[in-house]
């Protein structure tokens, strides 16, 4: 009798794999749960068992750790800025722009509100012991995982994220607009961060419903043609 062909097992993934994995599928259920999310949840949404998750991350607090750095990087949008054609008019270019931080800044405001609304902070307590699945403080057996995550903000000297993902958001919108620099009274640098200006403005100012913010067209519109109907007309 020929013996039934054995079956082989998929390839497994690399521990940095499955924490992209894991941390992909945990954004949106953080996103609404905020810290109240359970690896129980995220488990089930993943479609792994809960203990995968410990193989890749110490605890919960790590996996929200994670994604607050995947919310916070810029890895994602910069892929949405490189993406955009060249070949388009400029405002077009601008207005793809203009919805690609769009949605990056949202999903990054979401994500901290919603973590910050149910008290989770950023990082450990110097001396903390590990935490149970459900984040309470535990033992020191706590869960075993494959290999070391990224290092924490602690293990070196201290770096200012903020000013290196503007420098790099605003690198991108140079490399967008480039083609124009013959076009422009400013340098593409400068009008880069003209439009991040205006654009991070009209995202973080709270108005009222009847003064509505720009539009992305509005705002474009009064970076490369200004606020005048005939520009060097006032006095």
């Amino acid at each position: 009798m020929t013996p039934p062909p054995s079956r082989r097992r998929a390839p497994g993934m690399s521990v940095e794999e499955r924490r992209a994995m894991i941390v992909a599928v945990a954004l949106p259920l953080v996103a609404e749960y905020g810290a109240a999310v359970t690896t129980s949840q995220i488990a089930r949404a993943a479609g792994i068992g809960e203990a995968t998750i410990f193989r890749a991350f110490k605890d919960k607090d790590e996996v929200l750790d994670a994604c607050v750095a995947e919310a916070v990087g810029t890895d994602h949008v910069l892929r949405e800025l490189a993406s955009i054609s060249l070949d388009e008019p400029l405002p077009v270019r601008l207005t793809e722009a203009a919805e690609a931080l769009r949605a990056h800044l949202e999903r990054l405001g979401t994500v901290i509100g919603a973590l910050h609304a149910s008290g989770h902070r950023r990082g450990r307590e110097p001396g903390a012991g590990p935490r149970e699945a459900d984040g309470r403080p535990g033992g020191s057996d706590g869960p075993s995982r494959e290999g070391d995550g990224p290092p924490r903000d602690g293990d070196g000297p201290p770096r200012d994220g903020r000013a290196e993902s503007a420098a790099v958001l605003r690198h991108a919108v140079v490399e967008l607009i480039e083609p124009d620099r013959a076009a422009f009274r400013l340098s593409p640098e400068k009008v880069a961060s003209a439009f991040l200006g205006l654009l991070f403005t009209r995202l973080q100012t709270p108005v009222a419903e009847a003064d509505a913010p720009l539009t992305p067209d509005e705002l474009i519109d009064v970076l490369l043609h200004g606020a005048l109907h005939h520009p060097g007309s006032t006095g």
